[in-house]
């Protein structure tokens, strides 16, 4: 009888101790900053795993309540009570996902291990809940009968294929298959991303003798002095970050240490401790054997039927066809780099460590112009000031720095984002730098989409976020971008315009909730403004004498701006292709990762293939992110943004009228209605394949 009163004197404790934890949780807590915005300066590691157990635990409630229902299943009591049920965990995962990409830790990653089953287990207790589902068909069997505004309806299909697009057709049997392959698969994705980081990490390139780095820019100089400091070390370091890699790559004079470090890039996670490529043999199995058990022949034919392109073959067909059309350009733009190298002196084959050296060379000769010209005129407050410009321009958007509102990181900036009659619109985040806690290249993201409350009485605003890896500031001089970083800002800042332009009741059907083939066209159109002359003299001023960018320097951006158009379309297409032939498998093939990559992409080899290279072991996009048989969408969304910028030539770059249209057609309907309705709302028509050709420049 003691032992027991024991225990339970145990449980009562600790009982007590989760129920304060609970409360003082900043993750469970409602949050009192400004407009409910998350409080990263409270929030530790230590909160995510209790945060996550009591949130699935609160969203097991909230379903229950729905299936236990005594009352008859109606849109209301049903539909909408699940999309508001596990508020709480999206407000938890949100959070901890967002960090875990850009500010994350050893200790991060193992809580992500341990909280991918949970996570998955949650999911899976949703969709495969056969008296949820029947509640859910109960009321899409009456859709033509309960008079449904647009939106309502968008939602009451999104959760019926929700359901049935994850199994909740299936036998007991399958289901079970199917819970333990998604339980599989998301441990392999988060191995998959955690190899890519700490590969990228792993390497550097230490040197001491100045020589060197005899050709590099005074800023990639004291970048690489400014790392190794950071490291306790002499001299300087390069390492495969974007902002240490390109200028390395474009500028070295040292061929062997540009092909070392071209090829310590281009071989991340082949072989060693992060090697990636059984990782990969898994993911795809995995993906194949999901697809199979939902009826469908690839992981391509599951993933693409609610998409723009609809099936595997109209993608391939679009990659094909748009890569016969760009090979004979990209095989001029190598020629012509060739025959350059070779005038210079260079003997031998032009390997691809030597393309960006001579592209850069040769582009300086033929249009006076390099990033070492242009980056003075780019100083990152100075673009980001543009940008808020450009969006109130066409918008009437309004940037105030919010130095109440915490960042996840002393990097981050944050903004009070406010249209022009005052009225609150997002919390912006900005990331702009990189380290060793953050994932390479740049993304958008959200820690919050626009919705209301259930009863509709509160509107929540959006905490949409972009995070990048641009030029650091140095000892010497402030951030300075090249012309690559300031198009990537553009292209981030399109995706979070989406997000804080969104409007809707629903938060799953705001924002960046679109088909994977359509949400490239606001990122993608923002970058056309890069190389328009009347913008690019708005802003463009040298950070040292304030003298504004030339008018020469302007007409050279953009006589250049299709410059190794045809090598460029190429590259992106071969990403596709690759990403295309691992997911229309129908099993694992023999061969190794290397051999399947180099015989998929051989079709778009135009300078020599160097043996035991391979991007698909560092491929993130496809492996670990959201772009799984969708790469193909970057070029998809490239025709709809050149056929849609066409009207903003047309009528004037900064023409309200054609902002206002882009604005509430596209990017304020997230994805209330299908996508092809929503271009169509806009542009009056289909887009025109034909307009992204004439944009590169690749029609004679």
């Amino acid at each position: 009888m003691r032992k027991l009163l024991l225990s339970v004197a145990v449980c009562s404790v600790t009982l007590l101790l989760s129920c304060k934890q609970e409360m003082t949780n900043p993750l469970l807590t409602e949050s009192t900053v400004r407009y409910g915005a998350p409080a990263f300066d409270k929030i530790t590691e230590d909160y995510y795993i209790p945060a996550f157990d009591a949130a699935i635990a609160e969203g097991k409630q909230e379903i229950d309540a729905i299936v236990n229902n005594p009352e008859a299943p109606t849109f209301e009591n049903t539909i909408l009570s699940l999309e508001y049920a596990g508020g709480k965990l999206n407000t938890v995962s949100g959070i901890f996902y967002n960090l875990n990409e850009a500010n994350t830790s050893a200790k991060m990653q193992e809580i992500a291990e341990i909280i991918s089953p949970k996570m998955t287990e949650y999911s899976l207790s949703i969709m495969l809940n056969e008296k949820l589902f029947e509640r859910v068909k109960a009321v899409y069997n009456q859709k033509d009968s309960l008079n449904l505004d647009v939106e309502q309806a968008k939602l009451l299909e999104n959760t019926y294929k929700g359901f049935t697009d994850n199994g909740a057709n299936l036998s007991a049997e399958d289901k079970e298959k199917y819970s333990k392959l998604q339980e599989e698969l998301s441990l392999a994705t988060l191995k998959f991303g955690k190899n890519v980081l700490g590969a990228t990490n792993a390497f550097t390139l230490h040197l001491t003798n100045e020589a060197d780095l005899d050709g590099l820019p005074a800023y990639a100089k004291d970048a690489a002095a400014m790392e190794a400091k950071s490291r306790n070390l002499e001299g300087w370091v390069i390492t495969l970050q974007q902002p240490s890699y390109s200028p390395f790559m474009q500028f070295a004079n040292n061929r062997e240490l540009r092909e070392k470090l071209w090829k310590a890039y281009n071989s991340k996670c082949i072989g060693g401790e992060f090697d990636n490529q059984e990782t990969i043999k898994t993911i795809v199995d995995l993906r194949i054997k999901c697809a199979n058990i939902l009826g469908h022949n690839t992981y391509a034919d599951e993933a693409l039927k609610d998409r723009m392109a609809k099936n595997a073959t109209t993608v391939n067909n679009f990659l094909q066809d748009l890569l016969v059309k760009s090979l004979p350009y990209a095989k001029s733009d190598v020629k012509e780099i060739s025959d350059y190298a070779k005038k210079l002196g260079h003997k031998g084959e032009l390997m691809p460590w030597d393309f960006s050296y001579y592209s850069e060379k040769l582009k300086k000769e033929k249009y006076s112009l390099d990033d070492e010209i242009l980056k003075p005129y780019f100083k990152l407050e100075n673009v980001i000031d543009a940008v808020f410009s450009l969006a109130n321009t066409l918008y009437g958007l309004n940037f105030t720095e919010a130095t109440d509102i915490p960042g996840y990181h002393p990097d981050v900036k944050v903004y009070d984002v406010t249209d022009a009659n005052g009225r609150h619109m997002a919390v912006f985040y900005a990331d702009f730098f990189p380290r060793e806690s953050k994932r390479g290249g740049a993304w958008m993201t959200s820690f919050r989409e626009q919705g209301f409350s259930k009863d509709g009485k509160v509107e929540n605003r959006p905490f949409t976020s972009i995070v990048c890896n641009f030029t650091k500031p140095t000892e010497n001089e402030p951030s300075l971008l090249t012309f690559y970083e300031v198009t990537t800002l553009l292209h981030e800042f399109g995706h979070a315009l989406h997000g804080m332009l969104a409007e809707g009741k629903y938060q799953s059907l705001t924002g960046t909730s679109v088909a994977r083939d359509f949400v490239e066209l606001p990122s993608q159109i923002m970058e056309n403004w890069a190389t328009e002359k009347e913008y690019l003299a708005s802003f463009a001023k040298h950070y040292q004498t304030g003298e504004v960018i030339p008018d020469e320097l302007i007409n050279k951006i953009i006589e250049s701006k299709n410059y190794n158009s045809g090598y460029a379309s190429v590259r992106q297409l071969q990403f596709g292709i690759t990403d295309m032939a691992w997911h229309v498998l129908t099993q694992v093939p023999a061969e190794d990762v290397v051999s399947f990559e180099k015989a998929a992409v051989k079709q778009c080899n135009v300078v020599t293939d160097v043996p035991g290279i391979a991007f698909s072991p560092s491929f993130s996009h496809i492996f670990a992110g959201g772009y799984a048989a969708g790469y193909y969408s970057y070029k998809w969304a490239e025709v709809l943004e050149a056929d849609a910028f066409q009207l903003f030539k047309e009528k004037g770059i900064f023409n309200k009228e054609v902002a206002e249209n882009f604005r509430k057609n596209i990017l304020s309907r997230g994805g209330i209605e299908d996508a092809d309705v929503l271009y169509r709302n806009f542009r009056g028509r289909d887009p025109k394949p034909e307009a992204l050709m004439e944009k590169l420049g690749m029609t004679k």
